[in-house]
């Protein structure tokens, strides 16, 4: 079932909640994603991801707003630990000429270095809202 379409929020744009306790992996956070926005038809990958805050894809063309509630619960499931796990599939499915490039981030993340999921995540949001380098698609993301 599609989700109804979100209430206008003050601003004057549509307003939708992620719930940070709804998932504990990347793969959760794509389901609830999907299901948060109603999005159709995208990759489930940082890459699609990037692309359905452009607009298209069943999200709002005159931007939105994302509240993520229980944000600090998510950027936990989405750590270190998660982040690990997904460089390490990286590994199996990059190219060979950008292994030393993984392994580098592979390293850095089993150091505590660099960013996490969330931080990823947050920036690619970030990147489309004000300030960012795709400004233009109008994305507001307050964490909760």
């Amino acid at each position: 079932m599609r989700p109804q379409p979100p209430e206008p929020s003050p601003a004057g744009l549509p307003e939708f909640v992620l719930d940070g306790t709804s998932f504990d992996d990347l793969a959760g956070f794509f389901t609830a994603i999907t299901r948060t926005l109603g999005v159709t038809g995208w990759g489930r990958n940082l890459d699609a991801f990037n692309d359905i805050l452009r607009g298209g894809f069943g999200t709002p063309e005159g931007g939105f707003i994302l509240r993520w509630a229980n944000s600090a619960i998510s950027a936990h499931w989405l750590g270190w630990p998660e982040t690990i796990r997904f460089i390490e599939s990286m590994l199996t499915t990059c190219h060979p000429a950008n292994i030393p490039a993984v392994e580098a981030d592979l390293a850095a993340a089993r150091r505590g270095q660099s960013q996490t999921l969330f931080d990823i995540i947050t920036s690619i949001i970030g990147a489309h809202g004000p300030g960012g380098i795709e400004a233009q698609d109008n994305v507001h993301l307050i964490l909760a």
